[in-house]
């Protein structure tokens, strides 16, 4: 007689032993129908599953953010079927859930075209209105190798042939498709209504290279047909924000093959670098650090000691002088341990700041490079504190302060805190990594912060903070870190002396605020859409002559703009106003200063600001002053 209890708190009793839809059937038939899974003793299981024994139990509906992951999980084998139906010679590979979607890896002799994933959408939607019930069975593994062998399916072989021998696997069933799947999924297929398939790609069997390329096809799935669209409203918002195109539409960066993941800066975009680095380096100066430089290429025998070489050596770029190994840096830290090491400390010099604007290099696979989001060699806005333990609190809650300003100025209101526990590859051991996670929760709790957990997604050497920004179409992008680390100031033999006069290990905290200003310009670019506010624009204002007659008195105002410290240009060419305007509208500058005889005469301006806003005739001192508020309060044109 199984006791059910409820999230309300409330029970109920059974006389025998009962699925889960039959609990929610005997709660009312609006709940059982709505069932999609559920959640026994925090595990998620299909409808199907049999409650036994006393058990706590939440319903899953297309209302709980699992019920979404289990609408997306049981797409993917939609699709999978419906391939299956259209192209019979196609193998089925794997098909998780990812974010906003899924995708399945196909093995087919053909590449698949957009209009077959018009065919095979159609077909999904045609599988999911004939309301196919979708049911498990558990299988020896040895018979499931068999099974998928038998009907041609040789990765699903290889897949069930890894799982350890005597095992059993579980496979599901849809009409007559059968794939294997850990679970849960849906009921039945007519949980389905809203998904659409997105594109195809390449992607290599099991993630190596070396294995032959499949196709991938990826797909979206959500509860609401709203969703969806306001999903794919972004996608189409996210695509004419693309930093990549921008880029080389406002003459900021560009690529080339002769240095893959690797930048090459136009004036303007360097221009934008260099307002982030000084706006940088100013928070450094506000917050107590003292910037300082370390070497990029460092001694194999360093790496070691510190940990990277047994832990991120495929990431890291090698070299070879005099019969010695060298590492270019992917992080800043130990050189910034080298430096502490450099000199003798006393406890009253803590907590010491370092901080650095320190280039680094990481081995990225082609594949994954991605613009400015994902490069191979970038520079971040790097420090690390020497502290004791007593001083964990105040210096995360004093970072949280200057991350949040920081965010604020740059124009992000919405930020996202979780925490990222240990990873399964890691140094020290379970005592020190409990002691590096309580710390941080605890000074995410002295901070007033609520925050999400994140199991397995910490660095190797500690966990971390991170900071989540939301930008202006709805994107979450991780860019501020703070990671608390037992373990390498003892690797590396990081020492000051206590006020009992004893030698002890600092802690170290590694922190960034934007992270790599790589991919904090290229996020900016897609925030602003690549109308920068008027403190980061490259070009903050154009004065245009209408006639030769007021070119000389066009110069003298950009002159006036420049030695105010402004970016200003003058623009003389020999073209009709109308056309110098349109033209420089489109690079997405502020402001738009018009000339002539009139506006020389009584030493004044005619103002358009960005967007087509006529601001009318002003006297310069008056345009100067806009320009200062604009700049002083971080803002575009069009809030000012």
């Amino acid at each position: 007689m199984p006791v059910v209890t409820l999230p309300d708190g409330s029970s109920r009793e059974y006389p025998a032993p009962l699925t889960v839809f039959e609990v929610a059937q005997s709660i009312g038939t609006g709940l059982a129908k709505a069932a999609l899974a559920g959640r026994v003793n925090g595990r998620l299981v299909d409808t199907s599953y049999t409650i036994a024994e006393d058990a706590e139990l939440a319903i899953v509906t297309d209302k709980d953010p699992d019920g979404l992951e289990v609408i997306r999980h049981s797409t993917a084998h939609l699709l999978a079927y419906a391939v299956k139906e259209l192209f019979p010679e196609a193998q089925v590979t794997i098909g998780p859930v990812i974010d906003n979607g899924f995708y399945y890896d196909f093995s087919y002799a053909r590449a698949f075209t957009p209009e077959d994933l018009e065919k095979i959408e159609k077909r999904m939607a045609e599988l999911a209105k004939k309301d196919e019930p979708v049911t498990r069975r558990v299988v020896p593994r040895d018979e499931a190798v068999e099974y998928f062998k038998s009907i041609g399916e040789h990765y699903k072989a290889e897949l069930i042939a890894a799982i350890p021998q005597g095992e059993e696997v579980s496979l599901y069933s849809e009409g007559g498709f059968i794939d294997l799947c850990r679970g849960p999924h849906v009921p039945s297929t007519g949980k389905l209504k809203v998904f659409k398939l997105m594109s195809v790609a390449g992607a290599y069997w099991r993630g190596d290279s070396k294995n032959e390329m499949l196709q991938r096809i990826y797909g979206t799935a959500w509860t609401k047909k709203e969703d969806q669209e306001a999903y794919l409203h972004m996608l189409e918002e996210a695509e004419k924000r693309d930093h990549r195109k921008l880029g080389k539409q406002l003459n900021l960066f560009h690529f080339q093959d002769e240095a893959p993941g690797l930048i090459f800066w136009h004036p303007k975009g360097w221009t934008i670098w260099q307002q982030v680095e000084q706006y940088m380096r100013r928070v450094y100066q506000e917050n107590g650090y003292q910037e300082v430089k370390a070497p990029q290429i460092l001694d194999r025998s360093l790496w070691e000691k510190s940990g990277h070489w047994d832990n991120y050596k495929d990431n890291m770029f090698t070299t070879e002088s005099e019969n010695r190994s060298y590492a270019l840096k992917p992080m800043n830290c130990p050189g910034h341990v080298q430096i502490f090491n450099a000199g003798l400390h006393s406890y009253r010099e803590l907590p010491l700041r370092y901080g650095e604007f320190g280039q680094c290099h990481r081995n990225e696979s082609s594949g994954a490079l991605h613009g400015l989001m994902r490069v191979r060699g970038f520079t971040q806005d790097d420090g690390h504190i020497f502290c004791t333990e007593d001083q964990i609190q105040s210096e995360v809650a004093a970072f949280d302060v200057a991350v949040r300003k920081v965010y604020q100025d740059f124009g992000f209101t919405e930020v996202a805190v979780k925490l990222a526990l240990r990873p399964a590859k890691r140094v020290g051991d379970d005592a020190i990594w409990d002691k590096a996670e309580d710390a941080l929760r605890n000074a995410l709790k002295a901070s007033n912060q609520t925050w999400e957990e994140l199991p397995g997604e910490g660095a190797f050497y500690g966990p971390k903070i991170e900071y989540h920004l939301k930008d202006s179409i709805g994107r979450s992008w991780q860019c501020g870190t703070m990671q608390v680390d037992f373990s390498m100031p003892v690797r590396l033999g990081a020492e000051y002396v206590s006020s009992d006069n004893n030698r002890k290990v600092p802690v170290m905290l590694h922190r960034a605020i934007v992270g790599s200003l790589e991919r904090f310009i290229g996020i900016l670019i897609e925030n602003h859409a690549g109308a920068m506010p008027t403190w980061l624009a490259p070009t903050q204002c154009i004065v245009m002559n209408i006639s030769e007659n007021s070119a000389q008195y066009a110069e003298k105002v950009a002159q006036i703009l420049k030695k105010q410290g402004f970016r200003a240009e003058a623009d003389l060419r020999n073209e009709k106003i109308t056309f110098k305007i349109r033209d420089n509208a489109l690079q997405k500058i502020p402001y738009l200063v018009v000339v002539g005889d009139k506006e020389q005469d009584a030493n004044a301006v005619a103002v358009r600001a960005r967007g087509g806003i006529d601001l009318g005739v002003m006297p310069i001192d008056d345009f100067v002053n806009r320009l200062q508020q604009d700049v002083s309060q971080k803002v575009g044109p069009q809030q000012a």
